[in-house]
């Protein structure tokens, strides 16, 4: 019985899947974005958003670590270098799966794999939301309320100064 046995093991056996999650993995380093079946691409995100993760803080150990999976020096430089930096911010959710329709020769389910801070399109380069801190039933407070917020204040405070002139 398989009961609460809940990784997919793609009718592989453990050498071959393990082979095949880490190709896949140094091919979505190296291109940013790849297609496959949607099984494999939610096995994959379970492969390497830990691999990401590891890969922000960057020690020999990590190093060692994240290279015993990938096996791929060029796949873990990369990586290291040019994707942690990229991603260093974000706490998590390292990897989008989009659908992509069904397969001509046998109708599989197809999906797309992409680093979420790679695509241009979802996030155009140079913009960054506004960080904003909510309190405990507070308002939630920006720059931009600050900023109204002083503005108001000095108003206030030269009614004032020409009320005391006159």
């Amino acid at each position: 019985m398989r009961h609460g046995k809940k990784f997919n093991h793609l009718s592989r056996k453990t050498a071959h899947r393990k082979s095949m999650l880490a190709n896949m993995a140094c091919s979505l380093i190296e291109h940013k974005r790849i297609n496959t079946t949607v099984a494999k691409a939610k096995a994959l995100r379970q492969y390497v958003e830990p691999l990401i993760t590891k890969s922000k803080n960057d020690t020999t150990h990590n190093r060692r670590i994240v290279f015993s999976n990938l096996r791929n020096k060029y796949a873990v430089s990369e990586l290291f270098r040019d994707v942690a930096v990229k991603v260093g911010d974000r706490p998590g959710g390292y990897v989008r799966i989009i659908k992509l329709g069904n397969r001509q020769g046998d109708n599989a389910d197809m999906a797309m794999v992409e680093l979420v801070d790679y695509n241009e399109i979802y996030n155009p380069k140079g913009t960054k939301k506004k960080k904003s801190t909510r309190r405990r039933g507070g308002k939630k407070t920006t720059e931009a309320t600050v900023e109204e917020s002083t503005k108001v204040e000095e108003s206030k405070n030269e009614k004032l100064e020409n009320k005391d002139d006159a």
